[in-house]
């Protein structure tokens, strides 16, 4: 049967699995922590500076790969790229499960760190190859909810292992995510293609999605790195996305601990607040990478932006059940849509070709953004006896965020 008239079209499945990377990438490599880390905290003897300072380094690992990695996945496919990177996220959460003290815990962080910017950044380059302009805001949506579906999977499943597991349970807990990873690993090996040509077809939702050969201009000419990397627009992306980082990495590591420590949660009780706030993301992607399909991406990454402040500045002042709640929700509803939107202006701007190099680059902003945002909060968390200041300082950058997609542009810079 010619595989134009298959009823479904192969790019589905590989959406299916590019959530699933981001699942084991994002959710389990760098979520997983903000679960583990009050268990974590205390086996390793690490103060609030200290379990920063350790999601920094898991940061400084990401960014170290977001640019290269995105530049790799153009070189060499995404592909192979994807799935050493998760092999190596795999590995590193095991031996991070291992460690006695914080400085191998850093190291494994960092390399984790790594793995995911290898799995992560071209995983969403790759939808661009699979969904035409049209579609492709939609189809990164459902990929980033890969994430919801982690904080759905961790809010209920870490408790009970952390209680099993006694002073052992946060080791446990890693031993899990990594193992869930490799095999997550060896699937993508089986079920990615780095573009539809592989499979005799066209991108889904392009205008004859029927078998065709390669298109050797697209395929085989030389890459304009300098389209990607001297694009005043590309830059201004990745200055948006900076901040998106610095913002919403301050809440998501902290939320478990300022749960715990100033709102006087239980570990279950936080965990079931976690994962409320997980399925209430789970079409935030879908729902806004299809808006700014619609209206834009500058005034759907503005929107979102600014339900994150509301988000964040109110986990910080309101320190209630009630505000943590509304907190938590607001920030379902809105958690991983920018991601999509960023990954579907990358390919409106460069193309399918060039969209894992974007991607990438801006990912080494956000990275940027990121890598401080742990450090800086554990700081102000220790001398001020509360992390009210940091969401507060998370919910300004999210404002300013939001006044700084304004300023995106729909021209591409490659036509």
């Amino acid at each position: 049967m010619n595989r134009s008239t298959a009823p479904l079209h192969y790019g589905w499945f590989v959406l299916a699995m590019a959530t699933l990377v981001v699942f084991s990438s994002l959710g389990l490599a760098r979520f997983g922590y903000t679960v583990v880390l009050p268990s974590m905290q205390k086996g390793l003897g690490m103060d609030n500076t200290a379990a920063g300072l350790l999601a920094t380094a898991n940061l400084i690992g990401y960014l170290s790969l977001s640019a290269i990695g995105g530049a790799l996945a153009s070189r060499l496919g995404p592909r192979i790229v994807i799935t050493s990177g998760l092999t190596l996220a795999g590995l590193c959460m095991i031996f991070t499960g291992l460690v006695d003290t914080v400085l191998p815990a850093a190291l494994w962080r960092a390399l984790t760190g790594i793995g995911s910017g290898a799995s992560n950044v071209p995983v969403m380059g790759l939808i661009a190859a699979w969904f035409a302009a049209k579609r492709r805001g939609m189809a990164a949506g459902v990929a980033v909810s890969g994430s919801s579906i982690a904080l759905i999977f961790l809010g209920p499943a870490v408790p009970p292992v952390l209680a099993a597991y006694g002073e052992n349970g946060w080791r446990a807990c890693w031993f899990i995510f990594g193992g869930v990873t490799l095999i997550l690993a060896i699937a993508g090996s089986i079920i990615l293609r780095n573009r539809p040509s592989e499979k005799g077809l066209e991108a889904i939702g392009s205008e004859n999605n029927s078998s065709s050969p390669p298109l050797p201009n697209t395929e085989k000419s030389k890459l304009q790195w300098g389209k990607v990397y001297k694009s005043p627009s590309v830059w201004h992306l990745g200055f948006v996305y900076a901040a998106f980082g610095f913002s919403y990495i301050i809440y998501i590591t902290f939320f478990t601990k300022h749960l715990l420590s100033t709102g006087g949660y239980s570990q279950k009780e936080a965990g079931n607040l976690f994962m409320i706030m997980g399925w209430f993301s789970m079409l935030c992607g879908l729902l806004w990478g299809t808006v700014s399909d619609i209206i834009g991406r500058k005034y759907a990454l503005m929107i979102v932006f600014l339900i994150h402040s509301v988000s964040f500045l109110i986990f910080g002042i309101w320190p209630v059940p009630v505000g943590f709640t509304i907190s938590a929700i607001l920030f379902g509803i809105s958690a991983w849509s920018i991601p999509a939107i960023m990954a579907a202006a990358c390919g409106d701007k460069l193309g399918p070709r060039l969209a894992p190099a974007a991607l990438g680059f801006i990912t080494l902003l956000f990275g940027i953004g990121q890598a401080a945002g742990p450090g800086i909060a554990g700081v102000l968390a220790d001398s001020s006896g509360s992390f009210n200041s940091a969401f507060i300082l998370a919910g300004s950058i999210a404002f300013l965020g939001a006044l700084l997609s304004l300023g995106i542009t729909k021209t591409p810079v490659v036509k």
